[in-house]
């Protein structure tokens, strides 16, 4: 079984306080960030930020896969399940884009060395989570997330117009006459420093770090969010925030760690102290996690119980070897016991409100990934639509920035 890839070489460390120009600047070097640097061109001079180490970011921890769509008769299922699943608020045109947009980017992952898991005849494995009508997730056991990071990551060092910087946390905009010409952002040793360029990214993530108990680092803030919205730009939805239903109980301080819904998809149940089950463990999140705490609040208790009894033993120590190597660090052995599960803060649907292109209501400043809301899942995410959106927008916002680049030379 493939696992992660090897990290790559540090990114250069070596940012010094001041002004630095180049020509697109993305804060955020997770899928988003990340995938919208490879996607620019090699003639573009690209300054990347993250405000922790570049393993730190979400998209690392992604377990349950990416939604592809498996053929042509998959679009209409594929839709309707995620404007289902996002109560009908989604942009049906984003969704479109996405599900349209999904073959040709997982193409392009694999030729950058991704690796997904085959079934034994060779063919790539489908897998189904909640709300999906039929198995289109593809996924590397439970480590999707960080197969796909780390092998953009890979590629992004490799590329001599990029230069990633970690530890630089940004603190404002630079705006004038209400066009965005770069950041400001603070260094770990506090030294100040300005980065200018004529087209900027924002992929920051979410704002896990905001809550007592959430699936997300504790550095995200919602960063990009802040400062957008202390501009003018306008953002959307924030209050569109998924609560993940199964999160390993702990009363550990720190980060909840995430139970994927996939386990739900290969057969895993919910039980209550009795043993039994009390709802349909493939519906949509919201619904699930309305069921959990009706359920401890009706038994007056901190958790439910997940149950892999269904579950074949191959399945838990191959496809969930990470889940099940954790739960055994907690004491629990989940071939043999329920583990302990309760809800956590998982994911912002809303954020910085985007166009089909990923532009926000500034001029040359975009938004991708988590922080940014383009539509596509309304008020309630779809299992594993979240990578694959971002990955196809961030794609968006480069070949933007490249048209409308093209169009003012032209012009001039």
């Amino acid at each position: 079984m493939p696992r992660t890839a090897p990290k790559p070489a540090a990114p250069d460390p070596t940012l010094a306080p001041g002004t630095h120009e180049s020509d697109v600047v993305i804060v955020g070097c997770g899928v988003a960030g990340l995938y919208a640097a490879l996607n620019l061109p090699r003639s573009l001079r690209v300054t990347m930020i993250c405000k922790e180490d570049v393993e730190s970011c979400d998209s690392m921890l992604a377990q349950g896969g990416i939604c592809v769509m498996r053929d042509h008769d998959d679009y209409d299922s594929w839709f309707d399940d995620t404007m289902r699943a996002g109560h009908f608020e989604n942009r049906a045109e984003s969704v479109d884009t996405m599900i349209w947009s999904s073959r040709e980017v997982i193409n392009d992952l694999i030729r950058m060395g991704v690796s997904f898991d085959h079934a034994p005849g060779g063919d790539l494995d489908y897998t189904r989570e909640g709300a999906h009508s039929r198995p289109r997730i593809l996924h590397h056991a439970d480590l999707t997330g960080a197969e796909i990071t780390l092998r953009l990551l890979e590629q992004a060092c490799r590329l001599p117009n990029v230069t990633i910087y970690e530890h630089v946390t940004m603190d404002d905009l630079v705006v004038e006459k209400s066009e965005c010409l770069g950041v400001r952002a603070r260094l770990a040793d506090g030294g100040r420093v300005t980065l200018l360029a004529r087209d900027t990214i924002l992929a920051t993530g979410g704002i896990g770090g905001t809550y007592e108990r959430s699936t997300n680092y504790a550095c995200l803030t919602g960063d990009g969010c802040r400062v957008a919205e202390a501009h003018g730009v306008a953002l959307e939805h924030m209050d569109y925030v998924q609560i993940h239903p199964t999160s390993l109980y702990s009363e550990r301080p720190g980060r909840a760690f995430l139970i994927s819904e996939s386990c739900r998809g290969e057969g895993a149940i919910l039980i209550n102290a009795a043993g039994e089950r009390f709802v349909d463990e493939l519906l949509p999140r919201d619904v699930v996690s309305k069921a959990i705490f009706a359920e401890m609040e009706r038994e007056g208790s901190r958790y439910v119980r997940l149950s892999f009894e269904n579950v074949p033993e191959r399945t838990i120590t191959i496809h969930f070897r990470n889940i099940f190597e954790h739960c055994l660090e907690e004491g629990y052995d989940i071939r043999r016991e329920p583990i302990p599960v309760v809800p956590a803060q998982h994911y912002l649907m809303g954020g910085i409100h985007v166009d089909q292109n990923s532009r926000t209501t500034m001029e040359h400043l975009y938004a991708a990934g988590e922080t940014s809301c383009n539509g596509v899942h309304g008020k309630n995410r779809l299992a594993s639509n979240s990578l694959l959106e971002s990955l196809v927008f961030a794609r968006l916002a480069a070949r933007d920035i490249v048209r409308r680049r093209h169009h003012e030379l032209c012009d001039a």
